[in-house]
């Protein structure tokens, strides 16, 4: 049986109020961890700053993270430095402010 246009669009936006409710989840989650890794402080091109969670995404995906294809373009080698120094930082052991 199918189901009417207006009943798919009600579940269309039932599904895209979730979806930003989980992206603005995920993101205050990620914030707070990177305030408290010490990324606050740190003055940092944005493109670069996304290549280098790029670089952090395809470590713990097991050398399989793709590119989000942001509207800068960046590549993901350009921030490989940036990450490594923030993980051996004297933060990385997740003790900072919040």
């Amino acid at each position: 049986m199918k189901k009417p246009s207006s009943k798919i669009r009600d579940e269309i936006a039932k599904l895209q109020e979730q979806l930003k409710i989980a992206e603005t989840r995920e993101a205050e989650r990620i914030g707070r961890i990177a305030l408290r890794a010490g990324l606050g402080e740190i003055e940092i091109d944005e493109a670069e700053l996304q290549a280098a969670f790029e670089q952090l995404t395809k470590r713990f995906r097991g050398g399989q993270g793709t590119t989000t294809g942001g509207k800068n373009g960046a590549s993901v080698s350009s921030g490989a430095t940036s990450i490594a120094a923030v993980a051996s930082g004297p933060n990385a052991g997740g003790a900072g402010e919040a």
